[in-house]
């Protein structure tokens, strides 16, 4: 006995519900479309910068309100879409990443006013306080890497840069290394190249209802588990405890 009810009792539930009830779809277009493209834009700007592409002392002025938006609010905004979508990787790392983004925006228009020394350049604590904030990013990230190996190469990929150069970074501003900060640098902008192209891949399936571009998408069993799944049933724990067999 589960939940206080015999296994046939079960049975004629689902078989009654499998009977009378309706689906209704409310699908999505993919969250990660936008977050993707946010990201790299993002990305991109703010890793040139940091790779001694361009730069003054009005660029956090000029970087903040991009990083803060496109990275920022609308990748935030693509990880929660995500849950949605029921996609734990994109809400994770859009989740994340876009939280980042924000504060950076903040961080940003603080150094810009003049109110916090830069953290790349300055003295004192800065550089390793920021350098913790990639400490905890590489963590998350080096984790959702390894989940992408279960969804698409182009994501793996991805995710592996992403994770190789915020370890840098973090390595970078905790031990005062300009030279790798550049080197964590490319490699953020080699995964912004990345988020790009899976974003446009994405984007151009979705218009033209069939894969384009490749991204090295892994095939699974999903199908065949939900064939043979009992798709309608009480949530685990509900409406009660499990109290006998």
């Amino acid at each position: 006995m589960t939940n206080g009810r015999t296994a046939d009792a079960d049975t004629a539930d689902h078989a009654f519900w499998r009977d009378h009830s309706t689906i209704v779809l409310s699908p999505v277009a993919a969250p990660s479309i936008l977050g993707l493209f946010g990201f790299a834009a993002a990305t991109f700007m703010v890793a040139a910068n940091l790779a001694g592409w361009y730069g003054s002392t009005d660029t956090p002025l000029v970087l903040f309100p991009f990083a803060l938006t496109a990275g920022g609010i609308a990748q935030f905004l693509a990880g929660m879409w995500a849950y949605r979508a029921r996609d734990a990787i994109a809400t994770a790392i859009h989740g994340i990443w876009g939280s980042f983004w924000i504060a950076y925006g903040l961080y940003t228009l603080l150094i810009a006013l003049g109110a916090l020394p830069p953290a790349t350049t300055g003295s004192g604590s800065a550089p390793g306080a920021f350098g913790l904030w990639f400490v905890v990013l590489a963590a998350i990230t080096w984790v959702g890497a390894i989940a992408a190996t279960a969804d698409n190469t182009a994501l793996t990929a991805l995710l592996v840069m992403l994770a190789a150069g915020s370890t840098l970074l973090a390595i970078a501003l905790l031990a005062a290394t300009p030279t790798v900060l550049v080197i964590g640098a490319y490699l953020l902008i080699i995964s912004a190249l990345i988020a790009w192209y899976l974003a446009a891949a994405l984007m151009l399936e979705a218009a033209f209802n069939r894969p384009v571009l490749p991204t090295g998408k892994r095939h699974t069993l999903q199908a065949a588990d939900v064939l043979t799944s009992n798709p309608i049933q009480y949530a685990a724990g509900e409406p009660g405890v499990k109290v006998g067999q």
